[in-house]
């Protein structure tokens, strides 16, 4: 890959021809107009212009994906909408090792042109410039596991239910019990950062004076997420406060502070950077809208996070389990040889999804956060935890969930209350 230029790859859907429309793509994000103009020299196009590096004819259609789009002068009858696969090329010193400003030039208006009827950012390939402007994830994998002194297995935790509401008394009575429970990690969740009703320094207090208290029982400290998102100038007094209670994670949502708020976070951050993508969905979920989590995932390793939400198999949620599977593959293959976040899952996980991930993912470096399926347990949050190293301790050992369940009675419970 040359190191003087960033390559975008974009899956897109246009009434016009493919070339044509790979070419107003790159004029749109660099020299061009819609018509030329004084200065807009050879010379400074042959410098400054982006090019279009490759094209894949995929299938036609017969209707738009989306509204607004201009067919071709001269039409007359039904329109065909080509789909294809383009590679564009950008100079880099047209914009320099810059999040911001790469964002405004691989994506900035291509969504609005009316040549198209879908437009996808796919992926990016990017110089070393970035790597020497970003250092990435300040923990990731394995400074999260040294932390939280979790190896060998993922990560088991949950996510601090109902979701807001909790005084910090309230609050204290929950993280008692999970972590009495033997729960690696709890998070707040993206709806409870610092609200008037229970602000983050309140929270903070109550928190780790009850992680505090059972770590000097168990000798286990949980590690809890706090989410410290805020406006840019308050995120680091709140990562302060927690630091200086004792805390060993924050967390962020990424697409409420940006990716310059979160790579400013990473400057000055003390612990793992837990990054929650809420939001997510409106830039994604139209397939021929958007970007893809490949390119999204590449940003956010770049701007620091050590952890990185994926959904999860059988979730909730919309998401297919093929794209949760690429999503995690995407998030530990190394960039810049290196730069691995923890993927979470998350979204109606209990013990009995452990084999179905492991098989698919085929690793176990990740976060396996479930609420229900530890807190809902018939035999309570202790034996939620211990079903949910169960169902992983099955999964790599390759017998089967039942067969595991037959000598080991919270996955047992797990499977009689979840698995019908």
């Amino acid at each position: 890959m040359s190191q003087d230029r960033v390559f975008a790859t974009y899956h897109i859907e246009t009434p016009y021809d493919l070339e044509y429309a790979a070419k107003v793509m790159a004029g749109e994000q660099s020299t061009g107009t819609f018509i030329a103009v004084p200065g807009e020299t050879e010379e400074l196009k042959d410098k400054f212009s982006a090019k279009v590096v490759s094209i894949e004819e995929l299938e036609v259609v017969s209707t738009p994906t989306l509204p607004g789009s201009k067919p071709p002068k001269g039409s007359n009858g039904s329109i065909s909408y080509h789909r294809g696969k383009v590679v564009l090329s950008f100079p880099l010193h047209n914009f320099g090792p810059s999040i911001p400003n790469l964002l405004a030039t691989v994506a900035g208006n291509l969504y609005e042109l009316r040549e198209f009827s879908g437009l996808r950012l796919m992926d990016l390939e990017l110089p070393h410039a970035f790597m020497e402007k970003y250092p990435g994830p300040k923990f990731g994998i394995e400074g999260t596991r040294k932390l939280a002194n979790v190896y060998n297995r993922p990560f088991i935790g949950t996510i601090v239910k109902p979701s807001i509401g909790l005084t910090p008394d309230e609050l204290r009575v929950v993280v008692r019990d999970l972590a009495l429970a033997g729960i690696d990690f709890i998070k707040d969740d993206e709806l409870n950062a610092n609200p008037p009703y229970a602000p983050l320094k309140n929270r903070v207090k109550a928190v780790m004076e009850e992680i505090e208290r059972v770590a000097d029982k168990t000798g286990k400290k949980v590690m809890y997420a706090f989410n410290i998102t805020d406006d840019i100038d308050q995120l680091e007094r709140n990562h302060e406060t927690v630091v200086k209670a004792g805390g060993t994670c924050v967390m962020v949502g990424i697409n409420s502070v940006g990716l310059a708020g979160v790579a400013h976070l990473r400057k000055y951050s003390e612990v793992p950077i837990h990054g929650h993508r809420n939001q997510w969905g409106a830039m994604t979920r139209c397939p021929q809208l958007g970007m893809e989590f490949t390119a999204y995932q590449k940003m956010c390793r770049l701007a620091g996070v050590d952890h990185l939400h994926c959904n999860a198999l059988d979730s909730k949620f919309y998401e297919s389990n093929e794209s949760v599977i690429k999503s995690v593959k995407d998030c530990i293959t190394p960039m810049f040889d290196g730069y691995t976040v923890m993927p979470v899952l998350s979204s109606g996980q209990w013990a009995g999804t452990a084999p179905g991930s492991y098989s698919a993912m085929g690793t176990i470096d990740v976060m396996h956060l479930a609420g229900g399926g530890i807190i809902g347990h018939p035999g309570g949050s202790e034996a939620g935890v211990k079903s949910m190293i169960q169902g992983w301790e099955a999964a790599v050992s390759g017998v089967s969930l039942h067969e595991y369940a037959k000598t080991h009675f919270e996955l047992a419970q797990a499977i009689e209350k979840f698995g019908k």
